[in-house]
């Protein structure tokens, strides 16, 4: 069958074999099939979907495109989180060491942010000297001596999704459920883990706007990963605010430390533990989720998990010292309190807005290599719900660069919305899909 004889297949909603899907896949891999076919392809999968087994064949394809991390060797049960993304979700630098000193493994394969995102490679880098470029061997030894390893997508790894992915960016085809599935799956299923659980994000800073959209997200990967025999479960989770109260690079990293110490915001903090505890009982499905809270809550408080993060930060080469002296990290040279204009009740604080701003400031990138600025970034003095009186501050600004402040300065009070009363709570937690 040709290339083009699959397309049109597609393109009237018909099934696909796993070899006319490998045909794409390989053929455009090895360069055989030039892009405008790979695009036409696309997008008749974006208007026609995929059924559950083609899904399950198109990810498997990507996985054995490259290379996969084998990690049978160790004893431990492998387990790692993925988080389709959002504005101060600093997450994973909490929950792989703090499941890691629960006495798992947590091989984490990570992204760079883009837009109003933050990408969790972005805040390790800005501690200095961590290395996110470890080779395949070095990521597997590192996690073998520490318990866990954060490194970026090598280029060993599901080589056929970074090629097709960089295609849908050009072609109006990122917002397809089933590429994004198959995307966020493979490279997840490559790092050799036995268990993953899944943190699918809901509202104004996140992918997915609409519940029922993240929920079709969370289900499609979830059906993905029971297919190829992993242990998959999925958290429908807020993003309508940002997490935590910093946003940006370097101060997420001292926001994810202080968490680590028992002192983070009571938002992220919740959430961590939360997902620390079911990614346990994934890892260990004897185990209770009463029992795995307490084991977190625990490690938390006798600063275990803080210490297997400071064994990561020197193990990949960074500066352990930062976990106790925040001044070793990148500090912006300018401060700018944004005051409330009146008295009230934080009614809303856009995320997508607010990660907008903390761009426009140099802590995120418009375009995939542009630079950023580890130092600058915002930090949220109100939540929702809290109540603030006229000229008390609402958020401070970290800034490097005068230029940038005007613009970021516009977007962060189009952020807030004081309200006379206090608004209706939303949950952090709205579905478990397993």
């Amino acid at each position: 069958m040709r290339i083009i004889d699959i397309i049109r297949k597609k393109r009237d909603g018909a099934e696909l074999s796993r070899e006319e899907l490998a045909m794409v896949v390989e053929g455009y891999t090895r360069g055989d099939v030039p892009d405008y076919q790979v695009a036409a392809f696309l997008m008749a999968v974006c208007f026609q979907s995929l059924t559950d087994s083609e899904l399950a064949d198109l990810t498997e394809l990507y996985v054995q495109s490259g290379t996969c991390v084998d990690l049978s060797d160790l004893p431990a049960a492998k387990i790692d989180k993925h988080s389709t993304g959002g504005v101060g979700d600093k997450t994973s630098l909490v929950l792989a060491p703090l499941v890691a000193a629960a006495g798992y493994a947590v091989p984490m394969i990570s992204g760079r942010g883009l837009g109003h995102t933050g990408g969790t490679l972005d805040k390790l880098e800005s501690i200095p000297g961590f290395n996110t470029k470890l080779t395949i061997d070095q990521f597997k030894e590192t996690v073998r001596t520490t318990g866990c390893a954060m490194i970026g997508q090598t280029e060993e790894l599901v080589p056929a999704d970074r090629k097709i992915y960089a295609l849908r960016d050009a072609t109006g085809t990122v917002e397809s459920i089933p590429l994004i599935s198959a995307s966020i799956m493979s490279k997840k299923l490559a790092e050799g883990v036995d268990a993953l659980l899944l943190d699918v994000k809901i509202g104004s800073g996140a992918f997915m706007k609409k519940q029922t959209d993240a929920r079709r997200l969370a289900h499609s990967m979830v059906m993905i990963g029971r297919r190829m025999g992993k242990r998959v479960m999925a958290l429908l989770t807020d993003m309508d605010q940002p997490l935590g109260n910093a946003i940006g690079n370097a101060l997420e990293v001292m926001e994810a430390v202080e968490t680590l110490k028992g002192k983070g915001p009571a938002d992220l903090t919740e959430l961590c533990l939360e997902l620390a505890a079911r990614m346990i009982t994934l890892a260990d499905p004897e185990r209770g989720i009463e029992g795995a809270r307490e084991q977190a809550r625990t490690l938390l408080a006798d600063g275990s998990a803080l210490n297997k993060f400071r064994q990561v930060i020197q193990a990949q080469g960074g500066d352990p010292e930062i976990v106790e002296a925040y001044d070793r990290l990148p500090t912006a040279s300018e401060v700018y309190a944004m005051k409330s204009p009146r008295a009230g009740y934080v009614a809303r604080i856009d995320a997508e807005v607010m990660g907008t701003a903390a761009m426009l400031l140099g802590a995120g990138r418009e375009l995939i290599d542009s630079a950023i600025d580890p130092a600058v970034g915002i930090v949220v003095e109100r939540k929702v719900g809290e109540q603030v009186q006229f000229d008390e501050p609402l958020c401070t600004l970290y800034y490097n660069d005068n230029a940038r402040l005007k613009d970021a300065i516009e977007a962060v009070e189009e952020a807030f919305r004081i309200s006379n009363a206090a608004p209706e709570t939303r949950p952090l937690i709205y579905e478990i899909i397993q």
